[in-house]
């Protein structure tokens, strides 16, 4: 078996966090332990570019259950956890490329490593994987399907299927309401918050607080730093989210006033340069960057380094950018996934659902690959409902159900007032 880890001597500790996450996940021990007596994957190669945490480990036990043969890279340079991957090496037999803190050239032969299985199905976030699939010609054998995680990945997909490039379908499982409702908003929210506190240690209570952008991830962030105390400012370009964020309680002004008094700011918008030149300009002395969205490009780095004439690292994930007028700015996580680089991604809690409809997803490909075309497909509602059933089912909650007569009524169009 194949494999580029840390260190393999790591993975009794993985193990032991693997299996806290596990206890944690029961919407993925259900699916298992189908997939354990069914085997719907089996003989199926499965390529997954995805970050290499105790929740992903879980994932990845499950579609081994089901008979698959996975390889594994990181989806994130710095959101590889070195215990996990070696965890997931020795205890569980599974191919793994993914070292916390590669670089780039590492990380897109990690990418490369992993396909070299040649995948029926691939599983991504963020599409790296997949644009590698593409642009590379070495690799003729395309997958039969592949699913998608995050947002980001998501556009990106939806513009190679826009341009007739896409070369194979790919189930967005971020679009899933029970992904982007639950993991979006509230693992976003709560990790981010918990990735820049592990960084800082700063009070949160006080501080002038601007999220830029205002989609699920955003919310998430807002809706936190307002409970710990801060005074949440919103930076938006869309309008319906802007007058949403308003009256969800928060102030709205434009980027170019709020860097004049923000504390503390996360970009969380999926785009690139959020955060440039003439904003570090106007920013005051000691503020903090970090950044919530999948790629470190929210933040202008190479503008700030050419604007500062000295950086020093303060504790781990934590630069201080001395600018050449002697102000100081603080970059968090080198302007990666702050969530991912400083803390440990979403609670297993939430993960449980998202990757509950990757599972499902993935066994859905592979029964229904031959009617699927090349495009970008939402999770098929029917999945989206049982991922959410079978979580209130794990938390012992119950729902009412409509008797005959309301079905029939909502059924019909004669009956009015």
């Amino acid at each position: 078996m194949a494999y580029e880890i840390k260190d393999i001597n790591l993975a009794k500790q993985g193990k032991l966090r693997i299996e806290w996450a596990r206890n944690n996940m029961p919407v993925l021990g259900l699916i298992a332990e189908r997939f354990l007596k069914e085997k719907p994957l089996k003989g199926i190669k499965i390529s997954a570019c995805l970050h290499v945490t105790v929740e992903t480990a879980v994932l990845m036990e499950v579609l081994k259950k089901g008979g698959a043969e996975i390889a594994l890279c990181a989806s994130n340079p710095l959101s590889t956890q070195n215990d996990v991957a070696a965890g997931l090496v020795k205890d569980l037999g599974i191919s793994v490329f993914a070292i916390k803190g590669e670089d780039r050239k590492t990380y897109y032969r990690h990418i490369k490593s992993c396909l070299k299985i040649k995948p029926q199905i691939t599983m991504d976030d963020g599409a790296d994987l997949v644009s590698t699939l593409h642009q590379e010609p070495w690799n003729t054998d395309l997958p039969q399907g592949g699913t998608e995680e995050t947002t980001t990945g998501v556009i990106r997909l939806r513009v190679l299927e826009k341009e007739g490039k896409l070369k194979y379908p790919i189930i967005a499982v971020n679009d899933a309401q029970t992904k982007h409702l639950f993991d979006n908003r509230y693992g976003t929210g709560q990790s981010t918050l918990d990735g820049i506190i592990r960084a800082t240690n700063r009070l949160i209570a006080g501080a002038k607080f601007v999220v830029c952008g205002y989609g699920m991830c955003g919310k998430g962030v807002a809706l936190r730093a307002k409970g710990m105390g801060a005074e949440v400012i919103v930076c938006e370009t869309n309008p319906l989210r802007a007058l949403e964020a308003r009256l969800d309680g928060f102030v709205v002004i434009p980027l170019q006033e709020a860097v004049k008094t923000g504390d503390i700011f996360v970009t969380v918008t999926g785009n690139i340069k959020v955060l440039r030149k003439e904003h570090f300009t106007l920013m005051k002395e000691g503020a903090i960057l970090a950044n919530a969205g999948h790629f470190n490009v929210e933040i202008d780095i190479p503008s700030l380094e050419k604007m500062s004439k000295k950086k020093k690292r303060i504790r781990d994930f934590l630069d201080e950018y001395t600018l050449k007028n002697g102000k100081k700015i603080y970059l968090l996580g080198e302007g990666r996934l702050i969530n991912l680089v400083s803390a440990e991604g979403h609670p297993a809690q939430v993960m449980d659902m998202s990757f509950a409809n990757q599972a499902l997803s993935v066994e859905y490909i592979a029964k229904n690959y031959k009617s699927l075309e090349k495009r970008v497909y939402p999770v098929p509602q029917k999945i989206d409902l049982s991922v959410a059933a079978l979580k209130l089912k794990s938390l012992g909650i119950k729902i009412d159900s409509l008797t005959a007569e309301q079905k029939k009524y909502l059924s019909s169009w004669e009956e009015g007032t």
